[in-house]
């Protein structure tokens, strides 16, 4: 029996086949896999019009959308499935991912936002912080009360992480830490969150303690207050908008000997005393390093997957039909302008006059995988 499938992306990602209901719904079983039930519940929350895509906004607009998403996907309970039961969450690491790819299925903008807030933020809380981190933040984390960022790549260095720049360094006399940032290139660049939402930030940097570098560790910095502004000694600059991303904040952050206390060093792997001492289970500089960043796999592993959620949303129109070569069985929805269909028109292209953005998105996806 000859079998067609689509991934439709007006459909989330589910499955359409030219057979009947059971086989349809036996195939998609099949390809859900082991966490079927997490992405049939994400198809159900993303059914609604609010989550597709909006071409032709402003960045701050379309920023402002994607944020206030952000908070609907938490309310509606699709942002703790990776952290520990303990604190709220779902215990379930593989789910996570799979949530993530899910909302590549819906707005781009969101699933980048979602993988800084939920994967790689929180991501890093959990896996290098320790329960007093864990109780503090995960909650809040979950709900996004704190949305924050994963401060690592540096303008200078790109993510050549061993060699970053940024320092903190440790006084026992009044047992914090101090961060700098010694020069431009040492600028936390490319930070998802960081020009307008986030307030708190994960900071990777060179540790010193009694005069010792003990190489690279991560701190909680806070970067704005409950208001919105900066926080003391902290710049933070806009990178402006980003291509085909225009619901991403991506901003740098610059350090002007900023005061952390002790316990905002994320401990699991390494220690500093109040005195200054150091001390780590994993003697082995070289090794602490890629123990700690083994453990922030999983928002790599998140990326790739969301790029193939988008890859089947763009691959059956391409594949199938050459553009406006024959036109759909139907014109798409109500458009304004009677002559015009799905095939003749790309985001990228001028969309007919007086058409509505958000619906002209909607349509031509699904009049991009119709048949004459």
């Amino acid at each position: 029996m000859a079998l067609r499938v689509t991934l439709l992306a007006s459909n989330n990602g589910s499955v359409s086949t030219d057979s009947d209901p059971t086989t349809a719904r036996a195939l998609q079983s099949v390809l859900d896999g082991r966490w079927a039930h997490v992405r049939e519940e994400a198809r159900r929350v993303l059914a609604g019009e609010k989550w597709a895509p909006v071409y032709g906004e402003d960045a701050e607009t379309a920023r402002a959308r994607i944020t206030g998403l952000a908070h609907d996907l938490a309310a509606a309970g699709q942002t703790g499935l990776g952290f520990d039961t303990r604190h709220g969450g779902g215990g379930d690491l593989g789910g996570s991912v799979a949530s993530i790819e899910m909302l590549a299925f819906a707005d781009l903008s969101l699933m980048v936002k979602a993988g800084v807030q939920w994967g790689l933020f929180g991501g890093a809380v959990q896996a290098l912080g320790t329960e007093r981190h864990h109780a503090a933040l995960i909650p809040d984390i979950i709900s996004m009360a704190v949305p924050g960022c994963f401060a690592m790549t540096e303008t200078g260095h790109g993510s050549d992480v061993q060699n970053l720049r940024t320092t903190a360094t440790y006084d026992p006399a009044t047992e914090t830490f101090d961060l700098h940032t010694p020069h431009d290139g040492a600028r936390k660049d490319y930070i998802g969150n960081a020009a307008r939402d986030g307030r708190l930030a994960v900071v990777f940097a060179q540790l010193v303690s009694g005069g010792r570098a003990h190489g690279v560790h991560a701190w909680l910095v806070p970067v704005r207050d409950a208001d919105g502004r900066h926080c003391d000694g902290v710049t933070i600059t806009d990178d402006g908008p980003k291509a085909g991303l225009n619901g991403v904040d991506n901003g740098r952050l610059s350090f002007h000997h900023v005061s952390v206390p002790r316990d905002a060093l994320l401990d699991r792997y390494a220690q500093v005393a109040a005195d200054g001492t150091y001390t780590s289970a994993i003697e082995n500089p070289s090794r602490r390093f890629f123990t700690m960043l083994g453990t922030l796999v999983r928002g790599r592993v998140s990326v790739g997957g969301s790029a193939g959620s988008s890859s089947g949303c763009a691959g059956p129109p391409g594949t199938r039909r050459s553009p406006c070569s024959t036109p759909p069985r139907t014109t798409c929805c109500a458009s304004p302008t009677p002559t015009w269909t799905g095939w003749c028109w790309r985001p990228s292209s001028p969309a007919p006059s007086g058409a509505p953005t958000r619906a002209l998105a909607r349509c031509w996806r699904r009049c991009a995988t119709s048949t004459p």
